[in-house]
C-alpha cells in the first residue's frame, strides 16, 4: 500500500504571513487606544475613567495579542512517501 501524501492545504501558516497578521492586530489595538486617549479630552465627568482605563489597559492587550503565536491550523507536516531511511545495514529504520 502506498502510503498517503502530504496536501499543501496541511501546512502551517509561513512565519512571515503569521507576524504581519500579528503586527496588524497590534497595530489596531494601539490605534484603538489612541482613540480612547483623544475621548478623554471630549468626555466629561465621571464618564472619563472608561476611556482612560481603554488607555492603560489596551497596551497589555495588544503586546500579549502580538506575541501569541497561533498553533498550526493542520496537522504535523509529514515527509513524503516516496522517501526512506535507510539504516547502516542497507534495512529500513
Amino acid at each position: 500500500m502506498k502510503p498517503a501524501s502530504a496536501a499543501i492545504t496541511s501546512l502551517p501558516e509561513s512565519p512571515d504571513d503569521e507576524r504581519r497578521d500579528r503586527m496588524v492586530k497590534y497595530s489596531i489595538a494601539m490605534g484603538v487606544r489612541m482613540l480612547c486617549i483623544a475621548a478623554c479630552f471630549f468626555v466629561p465627568g465621571w464618564w472619563m475613567l472608561l476611556p482612560a482605563a481603554g488607555a492603560v489597559i489596551l497596551p497589555y492587550i495588544a503586546v500579549v495579542a502580538a506575541n501569541t503565536v497561533a498553533s498550526p491550523r493542520g496537522r504535523d507536516v509529514e515527509r513524503p512517501g516516496s522517501i526512506v531511511r535507510v539504516g547502516p545495514q542497507g534495512g529500513a529504520a
